[in-house]
Order: structure tokens, then C-alpha cells, then sequence
């Protein structure tokens, strides 16, 4: 090559191999437990002084993925990364998740969702920035819905998710 620069440009992509975009719905249960022996989140960094809201205070998580609200249905992936509480004046999440599939025809895909997560409101809307696999290219949106929480912060949220992808 003799310092040739290759361009995309000079290779044009014929009809039949430019890709298809496609948009997937998504329909899961994210089932975070933060209490007792078996805690799929953990607290792990925190103020050195109480703010309200729980502001300052971030928590690592590897949350399973399920088909039903039932903390026993089927898995189908995990949920891994952080969620920080990031709101003196509510309380608001910073969601920086990777929703990693583990089941039927996504396996060894995943999605990534970072975005405000306001838990107290009824249906909270988050960004898909991008995936792997299947969900290469990925962008869209999710929605976020609480079904279940207990005062300790376990909680059941349900996840409908609309992924642009090729």
C-alpha cells in the first residue's frame, strides 16, 4: 500500500448490501434487589455527609432480565452496570446500564441505556445510545415502569424498549 490511504468512497456499496434498518420491540422486567443475602446491586460510593434523596449515593448492579414481573420467571439476560442518584431537589437516577441478552434469538446481543431514570414517575422514558450483535448501530428509546417495590428499594420495573437497528 506504500502509505495509500483506502477510502470507503471507492468501494460503493451495491443495492443488495446496504443495510436494512429494522426496529425491534422489546418487551422485560429488570428485577433489582438491593436488600438481604442475595442483593443484585450494591451500594458503592456515597457522600460523606446525608444529602436528601439519597443524592451522591451510586450503586454497581447485575440485575436479572426476566419474561414476567415473577422474580422467578425465566431469565433472559442481565441488566450490568451503575445507577447513581444523581437529584438534590427529587429523587432521579443516571442510568448507565448494558442490558446484556442471554436467551432465544438475541443471545450475545445487548442494548445500552444511558439516560435520566426518575423512579417516582409512573413511566420514565430513557435513551437507547447503542448495542452489539444483533443491536449493532443501535438507538431508540425505553420505557420504564415500577410494578413492585418494597421501602428497602427492591424493586420490579417493567421495560418496553424500541430499537432502530440493522
Amino acid at each position: 500500500m506504500n502509505g495509500q490511504v483506502i477510502s470507503d468512497e471507492n468501494y460503493p456499496m451495491s443495492k443488495s448490501e446496504t443495510p436494512v434498518e429494522k426496529m425491534t420491540h422489546l418487551h422485560f422486567f429488570f428485577q433489582d434487589i438491593v436488600s438481604g443475602k442475595r442483593a443484585t446491586a450494591i451500594q458503592i460510593a456515597g457522600p460523606n455527609t446525608p444529602y436528601p434523596n439519597a443524592f451522591g449515593v451510586m450503586n454497581m448492579a447485575d440485575d436479572r432480565l426476566t419474561i414476567r414481573a415473577d422474580r422467578r420467571s425465566e431469565v433472559i439476560g442481565r441488566a450490568q452496570g451503575l445507577y447513581g442518584f444523581a437529584s438534590k431537589q427529587e429523587v432521579s437516577l443516571l442510568m448507565v446500564m448494558n442490558y446484556v441478552f442471554t436467551k432465544g434469538r438475541y443471545n450475545g446481543s445487548s442494548i445500552t441505556i444511558v439516560g435520566r431514570n426518575p423512579p417516582m414517575q409512573d413511566v420514565r422514558e430513557m435513551p437507547v445510545i447503542g448495542g452489539t450483535g444483533l443491536f449493532r448501530s443501535a438507538r431508540g428509546y425505553a420505557l420504564a415502569h415500577t410494578v413492585w417495590s418494597n421501602p428497602r428499594g427492591d424493586a420490579t420495573v417493567e421495560y418496553h424498549v424500541y430499537v432502530n437497528h440493522y
